[in-house]
């Protein structure tokens, strides 16, 4: 009996020994979280804003800032900075420079970067490919605006802004445009590595306006700057364009040697036109010319005055703001932001006064646009060559003509 107890004992002892061992407890630790070493902005440069400003803006040190833009000046000149344009800034958390960068326009960026108070700037391009595009729409309920259209079509309002100026001088887009108006733009798509995709030139446009087919082909006479021209060749360039706003509708009181002053409530001529627009809208020069005046006074609150060609002076009155480096004696180009709508002065709500002198007396500015002669057409000698630009203008217009309802809006790769 002893020696079958022992065996029993052996055998559960070797049964225990032969089985497998239970799994390790593994021991639960809480995930660790990096702090970040350092904080990054990202945006657009403000409106009239300066590079300085921009940057004390975003939390950077004085100190930092004017070191920066120091290094900046050895590759870039910062008035040259733009609004709109995307921006990164990165910066270590006791305040040093890491990085910055600024998008200068479709194929180059700034960057600067910093090691230590070593600062580093260059221009660097950015690899680009071109791809012709087109994008086709109309006006109706649900986009009442060139703006909406457009976006709609899935493009940006850098490219209504751009078919605007264009027919500018044909087309007041404040106030002229109608439901059922059609457009179709060609233009180039600059496919950009590690960005947003951006605009080249509009190589051709087309613009059925009340009744109307405006058409619009880019071309560059020899020795000459690019233009826009009609299919005959003649320039649609205007001296003057038909507005100083974009986009914002309705011309709320027009030129009368005699109206009611809303706030003086006394007969008084109105020299001029008076445009509804929203505060803070962008006023442009309807021309090229020299700025006369920037002023300031209880009645015509903040106004620019510039002077032009052939005895025009055009008046821009009620701004809330003037556009960035605007004073006197500084020379601007047609359609070059001077300032925005405001309600300033003697006005009852945001609202722009646009007024025009010729040789000295008050005219009507949109009976004077109207009149104004177009720039010189594209040279006889040339107008074989424009004929194959306006050929390949004719196939994306007639292309668009038959594969879009005017309801639609479209954007494809040509």
């Amino acid at each position: 009996m002893a020696r079958l107890a022992i065996i029993l004992v052996s055998a559960v002892l070797f049964e225990a020994c032969e089985a497998a061992p239970p799994p390790p407890v593994r021991a639960s630790r809480p995930d660790i979280h990096l702090v970040p070493d350092s904080k990054v902005s990202r945006g657009i440069v403000p409106r009239d804003s300066t590079l300085e400003t921009m940057l004390l803006d975003q939390g950077l040190q004085a100190e930092v800032a004017h070191r920066l833009i120091d290094a900046v000046e050895t590759v870039f000149d910062p008035r040259r900075l733009r609004s709109l344009q995307p921006f990164t800034l990165e910066q270590s958390l006791d305040g040093a420079l890491r990085l910055f960068e600024y998008e200068i326009d479709g194929s180059s960026f700034l960057r600067v970067k910093g090691k230590g108070d070593n600062l580093h700037a260059e221009v660097v391009p950015i690899p680009t490919t071109t791809v012709a595009a087109s994008v086709s729409g109309a006006i109706g309920d649900d986009t009442p605006s060139l703006f909406q259209s457009i976006e709609a079509a899935g493009e940006r309002p850098d490219l209504a802004i751009a078919m605007a100026q264009i027919f500018g001088g044909e087309v007041d887009f404040n106030s002229e445009l109608q439901p059922g108006d059609q457009y179709t733009i060609a233009f180039e798509r600059l496919e950009r590595e590690g960005r947003q995709p951006s605009y080249g030139a509009i190589t051709a446009a087309e613009l059925q306006n009340d009744g109307r087919v405006l058409r619009a082909i880019r071309y560059t006479p020899k020795g000459g700057q690019p233009g826009y021209y009609d299919l005959e060749g003649r320039s649609l360039r205007r001296f003057f364009l038909r507005s100083p706003l974009k986009f914002e509708p309705r011309v709320t009181s027009g030129f009368s040697a005699r109206r009611m002053h809303p706030v003086l409530h006394t007969a008084r001529a109105h020299r001029g036109v008076d445009y509804g627009a929203p505060m803070g809208a962008e006023v442009v020069s309807v021309a090229s010319g020299r700025v006369l005046s920037v002023t300031s006074d209880a009645t015509n609150g903040r106004m620019v005055r510039v002077r032009h060609a052939s005895g025009y002076v055009s008046y821009y009155l009620h701004l809330s703001a003037f556009g960035a480096r605007i004073r006197a004696g500084v020379a601007v180009e047609q359609g070059q932001t001077i300032g925005r709508v405001g309600a300033s002065g003697l006005a009852t709500g945001p609202h722009l006064h646009y007024g025009l002198q010729k040789n000295g007396a008050f005219v009507n500015p949109l009976r004077e646009h109207r009149n104004m002669p177009p720039g010189d057409p594209v040279p006889a000698s040339e107008l074989q060559a424009f004929a194959i630009e306006r050929e390949k203008a004719m196939a994306i217009f007639e292309s668009s003509d038959s594969s879009d309802s005017p309801s639609q809006a479209t954007s494809r790769a040509q």
